[in-house]
């Protein structure tokens, strides 16, 4: 498909929905759910060896459960898209007069007068007749077309980049340090998270950021609390 714009210094960023809300959702799930675990365990024993086992053991499972679930998730999307593409061309080979016809009204209701709309339809037929009803009829669009694969590997690869930051912060940190560490670090990275998901998307910044570090810390802080209460991890 050619990609031409009028402003090409001011891009439109639909195209990116596919890899970066699996991107965004992968590395936030990484850093919440990896230093949610470890600090729940530091609250609980502050052993070092403890935490750093979980850490990892929380990683491994994290990354492959949101690859595995992305994946099976997004292919049943892509599912559907094939079904309907299916149920047209066989429409579109079957009843061609009421699919154009269908095409027509949809023109219409979009502000065209009949005989504008007619026009329309008619050589967007004779173009690309199932191009035309996807993408007008269904919505369907090569950019916003489900990518399992693209999904489960920028959701697996983020999750385990963003999980491995309070991972090495509790790797790093002084035994008696580790909470706090661990925090401070995985509020940092939520933050930076929220920037670049907003700015990646073209949206203002301070709302992305804040959104994404409140839910965050709330997320540490009750597994902290569990852990610092009842004495184990949770």
């Amino acid at each position: 498909m050619t990609d031409v714009s009028s402003h090409p210094d001011d891009p439109h960023f639909v195209t990116r929905t596919g890899w970066l809300r699996a991107a965004v959702l992968g590395a936030n799930d990484g850093i919440v759910s990896v230093a949610s675990l470890i600090v729940g365990v530091a609250a609980a024993s502050p052993a070092r060896e403890a935490v750093l086992v979980a850490g990892v053991a929380g990683l491994v499972a994290g990354a492959l459960s949101m690859a595995a679930g992305e994946y099976i998730s997004v292919s049943s999307q892509a599912d559907l898209e094939k079904a309907d593409i299916r149920r047209e061309k066989m429409a579109l080979k079957k009843m061609p007069e009421e699919e154009l016809a269908e095409l027509r009204a949809i023109y219409e209701e979009r502000g065209l007068s009949p005989e504008t709309a007619d026009l329309v339809a008619r050589e967007l037929t004779e173009h690309d007749a199932l191009d035309a009803h996807l993408r007008d009829e269904l919505g369907l669009t090569e950019a916003l077309s489900a990518r399992p694969l693209q999904a489960a590997f920028a959701s697996g690869l983020t999750f385990s980049s963003a999980a491995a930051l309070p991972l090495a912060a509790a790797w790093l940190a002084p035994s008696d340090a580790i909470l706090a560490v661990v925090l401070g670090v995985s509020v940092l990275a939520l933050a930076l998270l929220g920037a670049f998901g907003a700015r990646a998307g073209g949206a203002p910044i301070l709302p992305g950021v804040l959104r994404v570090v409140v839910w965050g810390v709330i997320a540490m802080a009750v597994t902290a609390a569990v852990g610092s209460l009842f004495g184990v991890s949770v």
